[in-house]
């Protein structure tokens, strides 16, 4: 039996990768053995059949390996015609990735502010952003909870815009009884270490129910290139290898035994959190389902609160401090403060537990505790 002190000391981490790769470790090993003795490391039979089994569990046509989450978008925008002096709707509250792909073409991101509750875009000042240089929009589902698509997709059919959904942090959440990610023109996915379905290192895939766009990606992933050593368009070298394809095959199996291990979680500290002054646990939203990539709470002296959970060995992260539109990179688009008061509110309020099918009730009372002893005590 372990002494109720060591457990006390014991340091939580923000996501236990170890504890996870334990529990699948000989499926990992096997996977990664056959390619190396197979020793065919770029676009080889894991490629193509994670490019099945993605979509087929998403529920839509088609899947392209790429590198990275960033190379996900960068290569969606671009098959969708996106290029200098065209202009992207997305919100200012999320990773730099999705901004920066926009301008990594030469187009410009045009920020909209979030919704309070969801911390997802707020579908009712995209209107008022678009001009005649729009060409999409990206709605990011964040924390692993679907922005509300509806609204987006009415507004993209009348104005003639594509919908490129971020879903690098959703992978396993539905809208309306719909996998995200599957709903606009094209869905973009990371497979980052850190994200419920991650590699052991960089990895993405775009996901369409275009043929057309479909084909269009996997000629810009290799140079432009569909017939070897001949371009018709400028491309990138950007490939998901073997050997994360495979590990990646194995994680898919495990990946809804695990969403619903981050629910059961997420609703036991939704009970520890209940009352706790100034705390609002994560909303849930009506139209979809959550698979909780973060458990995100807001607290008033959030700074306050990260450093108390640091001193008691609780690793807490602040996803994300600072809105996009006001960082360096973009402060000559003109933003200032107030610009987006609800994204500002939240870089200054947000604050992520740890959260990961293998966390215990112990260690969940543990952070609940902390919190409570910061906030009431």
């Amino acid at each position: 039996m372990i002494p109720s002190s060591t457990v006390q000391n014991e340091t939580i981490p923000a996501l236990d990768l170890k504890a996870q790769y334990a529990s699948i470790r000989e499926e990992i090993l096997t996977a990664v053995s056959a390619v190396l003795e197979a020793q065919h490391f770029i676009l080889g039979p894991q490629v193509q059949a994670l490019e099945k089994e993605v979509p087929a569990y998403l529920n839509c046509n088609f899947g392209v390996g790429v590198a990275s989450g960033t190379d996900a978008l960068i290569l969606a925008l671009r098959a969708c015609g996106i290029g200098p002096g065209d202009e992207v709707v997305c919100p200012s509250f999320t990773y730099i990735a999705t901004a920066d792909s926009v301008s990594l073409l030469g187009a410009t991101p045009v920020f909209v502010d979030i919704e309070p509750k969801t911390f997802t875009m707020d579908v009712h000042k995209i209107e008022e952003r678009i001009t005649p240089r729009t060409k999409a929009i990206i709605p990011v589902h964040l924390y692993g909870q679907a922005t509300d698509l509806d609204p987006i997709l009415e507004i993209a059919r009348r104005r003639n815009l594509r919908v490129i959904e971020d879903n690098a942090q959703a992978i396993g959440s539905t809208y309306k009884g719909k996998h995200v990610g599957t709903i606009g023109d094209i869905g973009c996915l990371s497979f980052f270490p850190s994200k419920n379905l991650g590699a052991c290192g960089d990895g993405g895939m775009v996901v369409t129910n275009s043929d057309a766009i479909a084909k269009r990606l996997r000629s810009l992933r290799a140079h432009g290139s569909v017939k070897k050593y001949f371009s018709e368009e400028q491309g990138w070298n950007s490939r998901l290898d073997e050997i994360q394809a495979a590990i990646l095959r194995v994680k898919l199996r495990h990946l809804d035994s695990w969403s619903r291990g981050r629910r059961a979680n997420a609703a036991r500290y939704d009970a520890l959190l209940e009352g706790i002054t100034g705390v609002a646990v994560p909303t849930v939203a009506d139209w979809g389902s959550h698979v909780f990539h973060q458990y995100t709470i807001r607290v008033p002296r959030r700074d306050k609160a990260l450093k108390d959970l640091a001193d008691r060995g609780i690793a807490s992260t602040v996803y994300y401090p600072w809105p996009i539109h006001l960082q360096p990179v973009y402060k000559t688009l003109g933003y200032k403060r107030g610009d987006f008061p609800e994204t500002e509110r939240a870089c200054e309020e947000a604050l992520s537990l740890p959260i990961y099918p293998e966390l215990t009730e112990t260690q969940m009372k543990r952070v609940a505790d902390a919190i409570t002893d910061t906030f009431n005590g």
